[in-house]
């Protein structure tokens, strides 16, 4: 599961400096599996623009069965790497890239171990991998083959690039499913129940969740309107706002996180001087049915300053990283350091059990982060600085055990 959030899924560290948190938390140990240049050969990662006539693409990291998949937009390719750092297949734009060097071309009925395949990617970004190792990644059209909606008022410029197992094109999906119309900004790709899949796409108006079968066959929408971001029973004069849709890997469910705020007032005047956070929830959807079926309220991250010889304690609210199996919710907060981190359960029985904990990251690391989480609760990490890349995950997936 990823949020690219995601949910790739990459953060913009806050340093908190002089601060500290409160709360139980657990160091959790950071495993560096192996290391890749910057560069545009086969066994490097091209990160940065050398064309700089490309423009900014991104990148993004899915782990599945303890293998990465990166799509390196910059490169505009799709690698696959074993724990170990040894380079399995590449699918790559070949107007884009050199030649392989250690790669042999993949031919039907050939014996070779390590391949390539070429597929004319343009600026592969999301990333996701379901259970058979297929492959779906997000992926730009090129100029003459965008439009304009004019009823949503949006670019339509993406579809979802569907491989297989070792790297063969399939074919690719629209807003209809096989061969539809593109969609607008995609937020997310996930792989739910029976390996579903889900795309995420912003709208000006709201969002739109494609649900279809594991062969990319069209199955439901679901519409989200702004104005219909629901607020709890309890709560007056709140202002919603929409962190995160996820997805739950074993269950037609979509996890919305609603962070809450309330105007401050001046208490000589009575007018409105800012703003401050009231409240962040979970809300759970049964995606079929489009109805609410509960909501989890969440703690805030709290953290204490000193200015000026006085104490502050200041609150902020987590951002949702995504759900693992059995309704496992998992969310961060960037602290000096690496990132606070903080799991709660919203399955009915363990509704509110919580785990708190942190993960290193590297000040020198910061130059550029991408996270997945698997369907385990595995938290893996592509992470750069100057002049390489490191792989790393976090076994995040333990938090609940005794």
């Amino acid at each position: 599961m990823k949020f690219r959030a995601f949910f790739i899924v990459s953060f913009s560290c806050l340093s908190v400096l002089g601060c500290s948190w409160f709360g139980q938390a657990r160091s959790v140990q950071r495993e560096d599996l192996f290391v890749l240049d910057i560069g545009m050969m086969e066994d490097q990662i091209a990160l940065f623009n050398f064309d700089s006539s490309r423009g900014i693409r991104p990148t993004d990291l899915a782990m599945r069965d303890g293998l990465f998949y990166i799509s390196d937009g910059s490169g505009g390719r799709v690698l696959r790497f074993n724990s170990y750092g040894d380079l399995l297949f590449m699918i790559y734009n070949e107007e884009t890239n050199p030649p392989p060097l250690t790669l042999m071309p993949l031919v039907e009925g050939s014996m070779v171990t390590r391949w390539a395949v070429t597929h004319p990617l343009l600026e592969p970004g999301e990333i996701i991998v379901d259970s058979r190792s297929h492959i779906f990644v997000r992926d730009r059209l090129p100029y003459e083959r965008r439009s304009f909606d004019p009823e949503s008022g949006v670019l339509l410029e993406n579809v979802v690039l569907h491989f297989d197992a070792d790297g063969r094109f399939i074919d690719y999906l629209g807003r209809e499913g096989i061969g539809g119309t593109p969609f607008p900004i995609i937020e997310g790709i996930f792989t739910s129940v029976g390996d579903e899949l889900v795309v995420v796409c912003r709208l000006l108006t709201g969002w739109n969740i494609y649900w279809y079968d594991p062969d990319g066959f069209f199955l439901f929408v679901v519409r989200l309107e702004n104005s219909a971001i629901p607020i709890p029973p309890d709560r007056e004069d709140v202002i919603p706002s929409l962190d995160t849709i996820s997805v739950s890997p074993d269950a037609r469910r979509l996890f919305i996180k609603v962070d809450y705020y309330r105007h401050i007032y001046d208490g000589t005047t009575n007018a409105r001087i800012g703003i401050e956070p009231d409240s962040s929830v979970i809300w759970i959807m049964n995606a079929e049915t489009g109805v609410w079926e509960r909501y989890v309220e969440l703690p805030f991250f709290e953290h204490a300053t000193t200015a000026q010889n006085r104490r502050l304690v200041s609150r902020a609210p987590y951002s949702l990283i995504g759900i693992a199996r059995n309704e496992r919710a998992f969310l961060s907060f960037p602290v000096e350091g690496g990132y606070s981190i903080l799991v709660v359960s919203l399955a009915p029985g363990t509704l509110g059990q919580q785990r708190r904990g942190f993960i290193e990251v590297d000040n020198r690391e910061l130059l550029f982060n991408a996270f997945d989480l698997s369907p385990e609760g595995i938290l893996s990490g592509l992470l750069a600085d100057d002049w390489q890349v490191t792989l790393v995950w976090w076994r995040t997936d333990r938090f609940f055990e005794v």
